[in-house]
């Protein structure tokens, strides 16, 4: 009898529309696009440059950094240097996905340009038996609503001066909702425990280089933690 109960979730899972899972990143990116756009205008560059920036570009706080520095007019090979170092963080997330990635390049290196913090977080909840077109959809869908709110933030700047404080809370709201989403499909809450004593003690030793000891630290947690703790929870 436990064999039935063991196979039925892979075959239920893969069938859960990507839109779904897509639509809690829109209520961050949409916004925050907008703010993205909005910003980028009011600081003199056209519209569709805004645009550009979100489909050739796409790297979230690396965008908002980009703005005052093209502003001030620094060269291209600081700005290219400075996103670097802010998205030196994905080299972990690309690690911990390989073996989710799909085989065929023009997937695999679309899903290597679209990860971001929440796309990474919705495709380590997918199933194992999850399709390449729907991951590649996931990923899609993501920088979908992050280029829709960069349009709409760009045209509004066009048009009027609108504040728009407070929307920055959203980025923070919406990594909350997939922590929660995480911990929740989780077999075990250790890893939330570990990331969250991680950033203690990063923030505590090394203020200045929180996120990224705490990455590290995180990163040794896995390479030491018992894998006999993994397989007791399996069923």
């Amino acid at each position: 009898m436990p064999a039935p109960c063991a196979k039925s979730p892979p075959s239920q899972l893969p069938q859960i529309s990507v839109l779904t899972l897509s639509i809690p990143v829109a209520m961050g990116y949409v916004p925050l696009g907008m703010v993205f756009g909005f910003l980028f205008v009011q600081a003199g560059a056209s519209w569709w440059l805004a645009v550009l920036a979100s489909i050739f570009v796409f790297a979230g706080a690396a965008q908002f950094m980009m703005v005052p520095m093209l502003a001030s007019g620094l060269p291209i090979a600081s700005i290219a240097l400075a996103t670097m170092v802010v998205n030196l963080r994905h080299v972990f997330y690309g690690l911990s996905l390989l073996h989710k990635l799909p085989t065929q390049p023009w997937a695999r290196w679309y899903l290597v340009f679209g990860l971001t913090d929440e796309t990474y977080s919705v495709l380590t909840t997918l199933p194992a038996g999850t399709s390449t077109i729907q991951m590649v959809v996931v990923a899609l869908l993501n920088q979908g609503w992050w280029v829709l709110g960069t349009l709409l933030g760009a045209v509004i700047g066009t048009q009027a001066q609108v504040p728009l404080m407070g929307l920055d809370f959203a980025l923070a709201a919406l990594f909350a909702v997939l922590a929660v989403e995480q911990w929740r499909s989780a077999a075990s809450s250790a890893p939330l425990w570990v990331a969250l004593l991680s950033y203690a003690t990063a923030q505590t030793f090394v203020p200045q280089q929180a996120l990224l000891s705490a990455i590290g630290l995180s990163v040794l947690a896995g390479l030491f933690w018992p894998t006999s703790l993994t397989k007791e929870t399996q069923p």
